[in-house]
């Protein structure tokens, strides 16, 4: 071997050695993170998130009831006096838009029939109707206005059908159901919500609605979709039209304790089921107006009381669904329009900015130490899912918290949002919060969003502790936030200056 040789073959020898060494120091001081704590079953599926963080969706109730001043019709309703000759569903979605919206649920047929698409199982629909010449499609117009604005679309099909012969006569009825579900699934693009619910007058004939063929076909034709119904699969009503949810509100719950229909615990959906199997949200439906249908003396809520639904729906772990509904022109009227507008503004203004966003946080410990990835500062993200505060495993259970400090004089505030990481699911079961060292409020579930709208008014804080008192398995905080909401007049107290232990 040449002297040539061997100093190429040292060079090469040399160089995987120094290789070596800085892949072993590279592997050496790679830091090796914490992973996150198992989750609590049960969870959310992937769509069920998506639409709990829409917040706020609408509904909308049309048919003919708008032109006959009704609730419920009664099934014999003649087609020809559907005829909205104003018809824009592109008003319809930019007001959802302008209102902060992302779906819009459409009344595609109501109890008395009526179906505002061109179904070829019944005449009774807009193919009588001299709108667009019997040839117009409601559903299609909202789909096709929607679309170029992101906003997606659900629909209502009634089970309880008062025109319709078959009704009473369980295989001929569930077959011509399930032919229009198939319509509505199939011709009309992604339905990201198909509603089902349980209404039927005293006097309507027995039927039995083949439920589990529903939801099977449903998720064939629909992998994305969710179901609500009174038993679900995938959301559950609130148990009232109030628009409100129980101070105890939990996402899971048992099914088997649910039906559509008569005889449901309306106390048991308001609350849900701590120790529930099921991933069951629940959907607070309520009208901007008295009535779900248009009617020409109504006037919308006024502005506090739709504030008082949001927090007693959206705060307190539920969505809202406010039914908006077209007038006989066939447009949501400018009074309507312009309350959701106010509405919007407000919630902007409320949340937009979080007061505690630049304070010092703290926690009584964090999963895998400083740096391990689970810190007290992840509450104060722009993320409210997937960065959370995590104690330790081993920590007592009776002493989980989390505090804020004032870096400045302080701030004003009447709001205190607390948001889990419910993507592991559901845990905290009693919390209380503290101004101070004063005990302020205290609640009991937190789940997707808490909000405390406090009763004694606004208070001047510089220091804000939430202690988890109670929680199965550790809590996992996913947002906190110091709101002001200068709508909010406390009925009980006058605002006051909270001053701290340590000045008094």
């Amino acid at each position: 071997m040449s002297e040539r040789e061997r100093d190429t073959m040292f060079s090469r020898s040399l160089y995987a050695t120094l290789l070596f060494s800085l892949v072993q120091l590279s592997i050496s001081t790679q830091q090796i993170v914490t992973p996150p704590p198992l989750p609590i079953l049960p969870l959310p599926s992937y769509s069920q998130l998506k639409w709990q963080q829409r917040e706020v969706i609408m509904f909308l109730h049309f048919g003919v009831n708008t032109f006959t001043d009704s609730e419920w019709g009664t099934g014999n309703e003649n087609p020809a006096i559907f005829n909205p000759t104003g018809l824009n569903a592109t008003q319809w979605v930019e007001t959802a838009v302008k209102a902060g919206i992302s779906l819009m649920i459409l009344t595609a047929k109501h109890h008395d029939g009526f179906c505002l698409w061109p179904s070829k199982y019944t005449d009774h629909s807009v193919i009588g109707s001299p709108w667009q010449n019997g040839h117009g499609d409601v559903i299609r117009e909202l789909v096709k206005a929607a679309e170029p604005r992101g906003v997606d679309v659900g629909l209502y099909l009634s089970p309880w059908d008062r025109h319709d012969q078959r009704y009473g006569h369980d295989q001929e009825y569930n077959e011509y159901y399930l032919a229009q579900l198939q319509e509505l699934l199939n011709n009309y693009g992604n339905v990201r919500e198909i509603w089902f619910d349980g209404a039927k007058g005293k006097n309507a004939a027995n039927m039995a609605y083949y439920l589990d063929d529903w939801f099977s076909m449903v998720n064939e034709l629909q992998s994305s979709i969710n179901i609500f119904s009174n038993a679900g699969p995938d959301i559950r009503w609130v148990g009232d039209e109030k628009g409100f949810a129980g101070e105890t509100c939990w996402s899971t719950i048992n099914r088997t304790s649910l039906s559509i229909g008569d005889g449901i615990d309306l106390g048991y959906l308001n609350t849900g089921d701590s120790k529930g199997t099921d991933w069951l949200p629940a959907e607070c439906d309520v009208s901007i107006r008295t009535g779900w249908f248009w009617h020409e003396y109504e006037s919308p809520k006024k502005l506090k009381e739709l504030l008082e639904i949001y927090y007693n729906s959206v705060g307190r772990n539920c969505l809202l669904l406010l039914n908006v509904p077209p007038n006989n022109t066939g447009l949501i009227s400018d009074k309507d329009v312009q309350r959701l507008r106010e509405f919007r503004s407000a919630i902007d203004t409320i949340f937009g900015t979080n007061l505690a966003e630049k304070w010092y946080v703290n926690a009584s410990s964090q999963r895998g130490g400083e740096g391990g990835g689970f810190g007290p500062e992840n509450v104060l993200d722009s993320d409210h899912l997937w960065t959370y505060w995590a104690p330790r495993n081993d920590q007592d259970k009776e002493d989980y918290w989390i505090e804020f400090k004032a870096t400045d004089d302080g701030v004003d505030f009447n709001v205190v949002r607390i948001q889990e990481a419910i993507g592991l699911g559901q845990r905290i079961k009693r919390h209380e919060i503290y101004v101070d060292g004063d005990r302020i409020a205290s609640g009991t579930t937190v789940g997707y969003k808490k909000l405390h709208r406090l009763k004694m008014g606004a208070v001047h804080g510089y220091s804000v502790k939430i202690r988890i008192i109670e929680s199965r398995g550790v809590p996992l905080v996913s947002s906190v936030g110091l709101h002001f909401d200068p709508f909010w007049q406390s009925s009980s107290l006058s605002r006051r200056r909270h001053v701290p232990h340590q000045q008094a």
